[in-house]
């Protein structure tokens, strides 16, 4: 099972949980767990290969399959009989909030998508097929750290930037390539996912300087009926870590509003 953390809340029966992006761990949120744990109770998993998770044994499969990947977040909340939660996701942890939304949809209460990977534009879908091509050939965290320059390019970005990049180093270059090639191969998942609204209450944040993602994310938002767009100033891709206080403000309203209607 993955590794997980909970924080018990003395009153609420809201549960948040947090799901990082590829190369991360939970440590990710550590300017979001304060705030949270005020209000709800929180649980946070370390992704196979991730964090904790790191010493799993492997999936008896060929390759990491979002479906897998889901399904043993959904194996978390089975085991602590978490019936129903809000779900935080950033970068491709929201593609796992998303599929979670799909094959468990009475499970999730709200989906607050932050970096949001909704579409890969021209530049993304170049710099994915040039990771293809030297994967195998150049030190995978040399690899990470040219994507994360890419993605997060601005000085004000340092510090997310070193942030992942120092939790990619305790990924071992196998676990690597397995998540880089899931993470190559969601296009046609990512399509699906724009084409169905699944009205669960979604809320993207998103950095004005996002300039990878945010575009797209614009023009998801402005279809579905259960979402709303919040752009966050002065901030890039992984916005929770560039703009904290924001972030925690608006995602935590969100949540007691959807609370409030219950």
């Amino acid at each position: 099972m993955l590794h997980y953390t909970t924080y018990e809340h003395p009153s609420s029966t809201e549960w948040v949980t947090f799901i990082h992006g590829a190369g991360g761990s939970s440590s990710i949120w550590f300017r979001q767990l304060r705030s949270f744990r005020k209000e709800f109770n929180v649980l946070l998993v370390d992704l196979r290969g991730h964090g904790q998770s790191k010493q799993m044994a492997p999936l008896k499969l060929p390759k990491y399959t979002f479906e897998e990947i889901t399904e043993e977040v959904r194996e978390v909340l089975d085991h602590l009989a978490i019936k129903t939660s809000h779900f935080v996701g950033i970068s491709l942890g929201t593609i796992i909030v998303r599929e979670l939304a799909e094959l468990h949809p009475k499970r999730v209460r709200s989906m607050i998508m932050a970096g949001a990977v909704m579409k890969l534009n021209l530049r993304g879908k170049i710099l994915m097929r040039l990771g293809v091509w030297f994967k195998s050939v150049v030190p995978y965290l040399l690899l990470y750290k040219f994507f994360a320059i890419i993605i997060m390019p601005r000085k004000k970005h340092r510090v997310s930037r070193l942030l992942f990049i120092n939790e990619a180093k305790k990924l071992a270059q196998k676990e690597f390539i397995r998540w880089f090639k899931l993470a190559a191969d969601v296009n046609s998942k990512l399509k699906w996912f724009r084409t169905i609204d699944i009205a669960i209450p979604t809320l993207y944040l998103m950095g004005d300087e996002d300039h990878m993602f945010l575009p797209s994310v614009k023009h998801l938002a402005a279809r579905q009926l259960s979402a709303e767009l919040i752009v966050v100033p002065d901030s890039g891709h992984v916005v929770n870590i560039d703009q904290p206080e924001f972030f925690n403000r608006e995602s935590i309203q969100f949540i007691q509003t959807i609370s409030e209607k219950d």
